[in-house]
């Protein structure tokens, strides 16, 4: 898994200058300025996609056609809004509707998750797995709380997630959610109650009376087939950003701070060796006629 990464956070509306050129350059045909543009967009993308999905490779399919849309629709840019708000409603309106097995097999309700939270406390962690108990402590708890956002709706979801992860300003999330901005008010306070609510009743990060502590989990994950030792997701790498990131959140100690505080990860290489090769076939140059 790669590591975190300050362009994860690179918000809608937020452009520098140089990426009205590289879309005037892009249209013309300069396939150069075509990679720098998504080399920008491709990290922010896979950061949204991976928390509404949860699982990386589901998020790197969905990234990877959200980008061909993007590459395909340049045409149709007027320049009416900034190009990351653009990027992003096209971003937004695919991962709404986009559905994959891996994903959905990790959905459930917040008292199924409790529940979930509550079974195998303290199981004993299998011996020789080749992996550290930290490592494996910090997928538990990244995975726990990407798990929490498969709690919420689709639409809540992609609410808390602009608004809490990615600070998207209210009046710009309701543009890419395409809803008037009181009800996209009305959607962010309610994902953020439920959030608040379970975490404050059931998760350690946030209250220190709760039983479930992520060391105390990781036996039972791995028991219950939530962590795979030899696929983990979150925690493979054990760089010293995401240890960085994975250290905030455990200093917050409050429901919608945990979130801001996770780590931002970089888009896999194999993500964009595939976008390069789509770009090296100048394919997007006749799907965007």
């Amino acid at each position: 898994m790669p590591g975190m990464t300050p362009a994860g956070r690179l918000t809608p509306g937020a452009d520098d200058d140089s990426l009205g050129g590289l879309v005037a350059r892009a249209t013309g045909g300069d396939a150069i300025a075509l990679e720098e543009l998504i080399a920008k967009l491709v990290t922010p993308m896979y950061n949204l996609a991976l928390r509404m999905l949860w699982h990386p490779q589901d998020a790197e399919d969905a990234v990877q056609e959200i980008l061909i849309k993007v590459v395909t629709g340049l045409r149709s840019f007027r320049g009416d809004s900034s190009v990351t708000t653009w990027s992003y409603r096209i971003a937004v309106n695919h991962l709404l509707t986009f559905r994959r097995r891996r994903s959905e097999r990790m959905q459930m309700s917040f008292e199924e998750h409790a529940n979930d939270l509550a079974v195998g406390l303290d199981t004993p962690i299998p011996s020789g797995l080749g992996v550290e108990d930290a490592v494996l402590e910090t997928e538990v708890k990244v995975g726990c709380t990407h798990a929490m956002l498969l709690c919420l709706g689709r639409e809540a979801r992609m609410a808390f997630i602009l608004g809490e992860v990615f600070d998207v300003p209210e009046r710009e999330a309701a543009v890419l959610c395409a809803i008037p901005r009181v009800t996209y008010r009305k959607r962010l306070s309610r994902a953020r109650a439920a959030i608040r609510g379970h975490m404050e009743s059931y998760c350690g990060l946030v209250n220190e009376a709760a039983a479930c502590r992520c060391r105390r989990r990781v036996g039972a994950a791995i028991q219950l087939g939530r962590v795979t030792p030899r696929e983990l997701h979150f925690g493979a790498t054990g760089s010293s950003v995401v240890d960085e990131g994975v250290r905030e959140m455990e200093e917050l100690h409050a429901a919608a701070a945990v979130f801001h505080g996770e780590p931002m990860y970089s888009a896999p290489g194999r993500l964009a060796d595939t976008v390069s090769r789509l770009l090296a076939s100048r394919r997007w140059l006749v799907l965007s006629h």
